[in-house]
């Protein structure tokens, strides 16, 4: 598995997105039920969110996003990128070894 950071950074203000936010967060679920996610959550100021993920590849990251109503409505970009998670709490040795 390769593990990636997603930043979403919002197109619109966080206030123009309430229609569509929680369209969003269902779809985040499946990602969830899938076993991409591991934690997701809006930035600090509200300019975009982040997510922790895992999949075989980028393209399999990308591929599932494409899916996601804040792209599929054009109200957010998404930037990928992959790290190696060398360390981590014990309790995600599940998780990270996949």
């Amino acid at each position: 598995m390769k593990h990636f950071l997603v930043n979403i950074d919002y197109l619109l203000p966080v206030e123009q997105l309430a229609e569509i936010l929680p369209l969003h967060r269902a779809f985040l679920q499946t990602g969830y039920e899938a076993g991409y996610l591991l934690c997701s959550g809006p930035k600090n100021p509200k300019t975009g969110g982040l997510v922790v993920a895992r999949a075989e590849s980028l393209e399999t990251l990308q591929s599932f996003f494409a899916n996601d109503p804040y792209l599929l409505n054009k109200v957010a970009e998404y930037t990928f990128v992959e790290f190696e998670p060398v360390k981590h709490q014990p309790f995600l040795a599940d998780w990270v070894t996949g």
